[in-house]
């Protein structure tokens, strides 16, 4: 069931001339500045909800240099809602660092773009062939799966030999000619055809030589380990109204919600005396009894967070509260340019 390289990269393309994607706003006006946006939009990310972020970010970001010269707050901003805030730490930090160091010029060959922050292998290898059309290697999550399949590895997908195994693969196929056409293609297939669950293997051009598929093995590989069962944690944020504003702190640059805005918060359910503690000893305020907002949950990669908005009235503020430039006074009917994550968005609209 061997395949020569020239003969799986026929298939391949040709199947995508007559069925791949070719209406995404990225692959028209092609370069490489374009591209590397959208990869890094696309990472862990769906397509559909990747394409209305990326065309907000070109309006208002629509080459490296309004990147790189644009306050992160901002960036942040109109990265809200699409989560793994480090995405968009890293373009900007990538983007001063092109401009700094490549004299604003995006690099043109592979081993430069690896050396910009958040940009692994499988990424300068789709931004090398779709933007360059040269010859590079991609490994993505959906390549992962088309080649596991198509090759019958059976061992798990996270292991290390398996990863190198199939960037043996993903090296050995790659074509010389039309190098964009064929990465999109490979993407296109995991995405559409040789999908997670219920492949459409009848619709696949690689059938006939997939291991997997003869061997009735699809539904088995790629291997997974064992998905463990997420940790949840609890937490009351404290939404301190003043005539019409709430305070927010600005977040540390690392860790969760790193350099974005959020309420001020502690650790477990709502309770009395330790809200009350908390406003006294470190914003300075003696609080009057709090309101609930509906709790709900947000689900990290990592754990469950079930979250407690307690509604705080303050009617006279302390003198220092606002010495730190990392407090703000936030008027939801005013929106600014901030950052905030997905759950202050939605307990900002209840404020509404």
């Amino acid at each position: 069931m061997t395949i020569r390289p020239s003969s799986f990269q026929k298939l391949i393309l040709n199947w995508f001339d007559k069925h791949g994607r070719k209406h995404f706003p990225w692959q028209h006006n092609k370069t490489p500045y374009r591209v590397w946006i959208s990869e890094i939009m696309l990472q862990q990310t769906q397509v559909n909800t990747v394409i209305p972020y990326y065309q907000t970010f070109m309006q208002h970001f629509p080459d490296l240099k309004s990147l790189a010269n644009a306050p992160l707050d901002q960036v942040l901003h109109l990265w809200a809602g699409l989560g793994y805030y480090t995405r968009a730490r890293n373009l900007h930090r990538a983007a001063k660092m092109v401009m700094e160091q490549f004299n604003g010029q995006f690099p043109d060959n592979l081993a430069a773009i690896q050396t910009l922050p958040g940009i692994g292998p499988s990424t300068a290898g789709a931004i090398f062939s779709i933007a360059l059309n040269q010859p590079a290697a991609i490994l993505d999550g959906n390549v992962k799966r088309v080649l596991a399949r198509f090759q019958g590895i059976a061992q798990s997908i996270k292991d290390k030999n398996t990863v190198d195994e199939l960037w043996k693969w993903a090296k050995h196929y790659i074509p010389s000619k039309r190098c964009a056409d064929y990465t999109q293609a490979m993407m296109d297939i995991g995405a559409t055809v040789c999908t997670r669950s219920n492949p459409q293997c009848n619709l696949c051009p690689l059938n006939k030589h997939c291991i997997a598929y003869h061997q009735n093995m699809t539904h088995l590989i790629p291997v997974k380990q064992a998905t463990k069962t997420l940790p949840v944690r609890t937490a009351t944020f404290l939404i301190l109204q003043h005539k019409g504003q709430v305070l927010l702190h600005k977040r540390p640059p690392m860790g969760i919600w790193g350099g974005l805005w959020s309420f001020p918060e502690i650790a477990g359910e709502p309770v009395n005396e330790n809200i009350r503690t908390y406003c006294k000893q470190q914003l300075k305020l003696d609080v009057h009894p709090f309101n609930l907002l509906p709790s709900f949950r947000h689900t990290f990669s990592h754990y469950h967070l079930d979250i407690h908005p307690a509604i705080i009235p303050v009617k006279r503020l302390p003198i220092r509260i606002m010495e730190d430039e990392l407090q703000i006074w936030y008027n939801p009917d005013e929106p600014k340019s901030l950052g905030l994550p997905k759950p202050i968005q939605v307990i900002m609209r209840e404020l509404k």
